[in-house]
């Protein structure tokens, strides 16, 4: 069973205008259309974090001379 913690969060008056608008185009509540914001953020920052650690180990790769499967298996098996 989830519970839910409530918070309370200050807005300009802009966004909360924009955020109760978009609340009731998508037939939802503040609180999910915040949900579903966070979720979003969420997704975008691991997203990042995963390019970053992909591009640092693709770059230690090609240092090394592996550009494909059959590079890393020979340097591998060289191990």
């Amino acid at each position: 069973m989830s519970t839910a913690v409530k918070k309370t969060i200050a807005l300009p008056p802009a966004l909360s205008k924009e955020l109760s608008q978009i609340a009731r185009e998508e037939g939802k509540t503040v609180g999910a259309v915040i949900e579903d914001a966070l979720r979003v953020a969420r997704r975008k920052r691991l997203k990042e974090s995963f390019l970053a650690a992909q591009g640092y180990w693709t770059k230690k790769a090609r240092e090394k001379g592996i550009l494909t499967e059959r590079d890393l298996r020979k340097y591998l098996a060289q191990r």
